[in-house]
C-alpha cells in the first residue's frame, strides 16, 4: 500500500458530508463561500494540485524566457508541497533557474542558521535540493539591529517591485486567522514591517522552540498590501485545528480580526483544504441548508442532532416544523414524518451506549456495538505517548480491566522529549542521592554532573545526549507502570515500542519507516487480540499521533489476510484536543463518578506531564482537565438528546479494515 492510499484510508476518518449533496453547480454548492475553495480528500491530493499550477507557471515563463516570481511560506503545512517540488526537480526535471521567491517572514530576532529560523526551514526543505540561484532568493532578515528593521522593509518591497511583482503568491493561514505574520488588527495596506506576535501564534510554535518562553516574541512580515498585490494567491489549510478559523475567513465578513479574510477582495485567490480543514464550512457541516441531499443513516443522525442543538429540544420532542423551518424539507419529504425519523435516530444512538466495551457475556448482541463472544477477549490498546491510554480512554480501560478482559497496554513510542530538562536532572540528582545513602557501589554522579554541564549549554538545536534521553524515556515508563498498576494491569502486560521513527533526539521527527510497520505487524501477530483500541486523533498539533495512526492502519491492511484478524473490532478513541463528532459514534462507554475519579487518578501518575507540561498546545488546562471537560460534554449531549443522564462519557468510532 503506497502513501497515498494509506491517507485516502485515513480520510475515511474524517467527518466529510461533501458526498450528500446531491449535483447541483458549483456556484450553488459554495453559494456561503466568498472565497473560490477547492475540498480534496487528502492534502497530499491538495499539494498536488498546487504543484501542478506551481510548475505550470515555471513553465510557461521559461518558454517566454522570463522569471516566475514566487512568494513563499513556512511552517508544517507547505512542506509536503516542497517536497513535492522537489520530487519534481529531481524526477522529472522541473528547473528552478528562473524561479526568484521571495519569503512571507521571519521570527526576530533571530539568527539565519538557527535551526528554527525560517532562513534554515526553506534552504533545509526546498532551496538546497533544487536548482535554484541563490541569489534569488530573498528571505527577511532576522538578525538586522532593531533600528533598521524598518529600512528592511522598504528594501524588501523595493526587490520586489524591482522584478514585476509576485506571480503567485503561497499561503498558509494562522489558527488566528494571520496569513505571513499579519496578525489579528493588520490593516489591508501594510507592507513589510516588525510585528508582534499574537500569543496563540507563539503558543503554536512553542513545541518547536522547546517551550513558550523560547518562541521570539517578533516578526518581519510581508504587510497584507504586499499579499493582495500578488497577481494570483494559493491558500492551503490541513487537517482539522484550521476548519474553524477557514470558515470565519471564507464565509465570514472582511474584517481585521481575521485577515485571511482580507482575500475576499483579492481578485484571483484560490483556497485549497482537505476534508478535515473543511469540515466548518456550510457545504460540509450543514449541507442540507445548501440544497437537496442524499440521506443516509449516520447522515440523518448528523442533521437531527444538529437540529436538537439549534432548537435546544431532545430528538423526541422535534415536529415537522421544526424541521421545515430550519432548512430540512427534504429529509421530511424522504424520510418523515418527524415522528418515525425521531424514533429511529433516537434507537440508533440509544444502541451506541453500553457499559460493556468487551461485549456483555451470555446475553443477545444484536444491537450492542460489540459482540458478546468471545469472552474474555484478549484487547491491545495502543498508546501514541505513555499517557494517552489514561486521558483519553482510561474509563473504559479500566472497565475491561475490571471486567476480566486480557488487556495489554501497548505505548508506541517513549515520549522522552516531553520530559523537562529540569525533571532529567531531579531524578538524577535522586539517583546520586540514593547511591550515597545506601554507600551504593556506582558511579551515579557523573551522569548527573554530565547532565547539568549539557543543559547549561545546550540550544534549541542541539540533539540530546543519548544517555539523557534514557533516563526522560525512563521517566516515562515508570509513571505509564503506575498508571497501569493503578487501574490492574500486571506488568507483562505493559509493552513499550519505542518505534525509531520519534527517537530522534528532536521535536522534529523521522517519517514512519518499514521497521516501524514490521514492529508492529510483530507485536499484533503475537499477541492476536480480538479488540485494538488506537488513537484516531488527527488534530494532534505535534504529528506523532498521526503518525502513530498511520503506523497501525498500515500494519492491519498489510496482514488483513491472517485469520485472526478477521475475529478483531478495531476501535478508534481521540487524544487530548478534540472529540468525535455525534454523528460518527459507534460506541459510547458512560462513567460513573467514581470511575471518573479512577480516570483522574490514573493520569496523576504521570506527574511529569503535570502542571505545565511542555506540550500543552494553545489549551492552558492540563490533560486530565480536558478529558473531564470533554467526557462530560459528551454526557450532557446525550442527556439534552434524551438520553439517560450520566457524569461523563467516553466514546469511540469502529474502523473498517477495506
Amino acid at each position: 500500500m503506497n502513501k497515498g492510499e494509506l491517507k485516502d484510508m485515513r480520510s475515511n476518518l474524517q467527518n466529510s458530508s461533501l458526498s450528500q449533496l446531491s449535483n447541483h453547480p458549483d456556484e450553488y454548492v459554495r453559494r456561503f463561500e466568498r472565497i473560490r475553495t477547492h475540498i480534496f480528500a487528502t492534502a497530499d491530493e491538495g499539494t498536488k494540485a498546487i504543484a501542478d499550477r506551481v510548475e505550470s507557471l515555471i513553465t510557461e515563463k521559461a518558454v517566454k524566457g522570463e522569471m516566475c516570481v514566487l512568494g513563499l511560506p513556512t511552517g508544517s503545512t507547505p512542506k509536503g508541497l516542497y517536497a513535492e517540488l522537489v520530487r519534481r526537480h529531481r524526477e522529472e526535471g522541473l528547473s528552478f533557474k528562473n524561479v526568484i521567491t521571495f519569503n512571507l517572514d521571519e521570527y526576530y530576532p533571530i539568527q539565519p542558521d538557527h535551526v528554527q529560523s525560517y532562513n534554515y526551514f526553506m534552504w533545509d526543505n526546498l532551496f538546497q535540493h533544487i536548482d535554484i540561484i541563490p541569489e534569488n532568493v530573498n528571505i527577511p532578515k532576522g538578525d538586522y539591529p532593531r533600528e533598521m528593521v524598518s529600512n528592511l522593509g522598504q528594501e524588501y518591497e523595493r526587490k520586489i517591485k524591482e522584478v514585476g511583482g509576485i506571480d503567485l503568491q503561497i499561503l498558509g493561514i494562522g489558527r488566528t486567522g494571520h496569513i505571513g505574520f499579519n496578525e489579528p488588527g493588520s490593516p489591508p495596506n501594510s507592507t513589510t514591517r516588525l510585528v508582534a506576535l499574537d500569543s496563540l501564534t507563539r503558543h503554536d510554535a512553542a513545541g518547536d522552540f522547546s517551550g513558550e518562553e523560547n518562541v521570539p516574541r517578533y516578526g518581519i512580515t510581508m504587510g497584507v498590501g504586499s499579499i493582495l498585490a500578488a497577481r494570483e494567491i494559493f491558500l492551503m489549510a490541513w487537517g482539522e485545528g484550521k476548519a474553524e478559523i477557514l470558515k470565519r475567513a471564507v464565509e465570514g465578513p472582511v474584517s481585521d480580526i481575521v485577515p485571511t479574510s482580507f482575500l475576499q477582495n483579492h481578485p484571483n485567490t484560490t483556497i485549497v483544504v482537505d476534508k478535515s480543514a473543511s469540515a466548518e464550512l456550510t457545504r460540509v457541516k450543514t449541507p442540507w441548508l445548501v440544497g437537496p441531499c442524499d440521506w443516509n443513516d449516520r447522515f440523518i443522525r448528523k442533521a437531527v442532532v444538529w437540529l436538537c442543538q439549534q432548537l435546544e429540544k431532545p430528538i423526541l420532542k422535534l415536529t415537522d416544523r421544526d424541521y421545515n423551518d430550519n432548512g430540512m424539507s427534504y429529509l421530511i419529504t424522504e424520510h418523515g414524518p418527524a415522528n418515525k425519523i425521531n424514533i429511529k435516530v433516537f434507537n440508533d444512538l440509544q444502541h451506541t451506549i453500553t457499559g460493556w466495551p468487551g461485549g456483555k457475556p451470555n446475553v443477545d448482541d444484536t444491537t450492542r456495538p460489540e459482540r458478546a463472544n468471545p469472552y474474555p477477549k484478549k484487547v491491545v490498546l495502543f498508546s501514541p505517548h505513555p499517557d494517552d491510554d489514561v486521558i483519553s480512554m482510561g474509563g473504559t480501560f479500566a472497565r475491561l480491566v475490571e471486567q476480566g478482559h486480557d488487556v495489554h497496554i501497548t505505548y508506541q513510542t517513549s515520549g522522552s522529549i516531553a520530559v523537562s530538562d529540569d525533571d532529567a536532572v531531579r531524578y538524577l540528582d535522586f539517583v546520586n542521592e540514593f547511591k550515597e545513602i545506601y554507600k551504593l557501589d556506582f558511579d551515579a554522579n557523573k551522569p548527573y554532573i554530565d547532565a547539568v554541564e549539557f543543559y547549561k549549554t545546550k540550544n534549541k538545536s542541539t540533539i540530546e545526549l543519548r544517555t539523557l534521553l534514557d533516563v526522560k524515556a525512563a521517566i516515562r515508563r515508570g509513571e505509564a507502570k503506575a498508571a497501569c498498576g493503578f487501574i490492574g494491569v500486571p506488568e507483562e502486560n505493559i509493552h513499550f515500542m519505542n518505534l525509531p521513527f520519534y527517537e530522534t533526539g528532536t521535536v522534529k521527527k523521522n517519517p514512519p519507516s518499514e521497521i516501524d510497520i514490521e514492529q508492529t505487524m510483530a507485536f499484533l501477530r503475537d499477541i492476536q487480540p480480538h479488540q485494538i483500541y488506537a488513537a484516531g486523533d488527527l488534530s494532534d498539533p505535534h504529528g506523532t499521533h498521526r503518525v502513530c495512526i498511520d503506523i497501525i492502519l498500515e500494519a492491519l491492511h498489510r496482514m488483513k489476510e491472517d485469520a485472526w484478524l478477521q475475529n478483531c473490532r478495531i476501535w478508534l478513541y481521540r487524544g487530548a484536543w478534540q472529540e468525535w463528532d455525534l454523528d460518527m459514534v459507534d460506541m459510547a462507554v458512560p462513567l460513573s463518578p467514581e470511575e471518573v475519579e479512577i480516570k483522574r487518578l490514573a493520569i496523576f501518575k504521570h506527574q511529569s506531564q503535570k502542571d505545565g507540561a511542555m506540550f500543552m498546545g494553545a489549551d492552558k488546562r492540563e490533560f486530565w482537565q480536558r478529558a473531564e471537560d470533554r467526557n462530560k460534554a459528551t454526557a450532557e449531549l446525550y442527556d439534552k438528546l434524551g438520553m439517560a443522564e450520566y457524569e461523563a462519557i467516553e466514546v469511540f468510532v469502529r474502523y473498517h479494515l477495506v
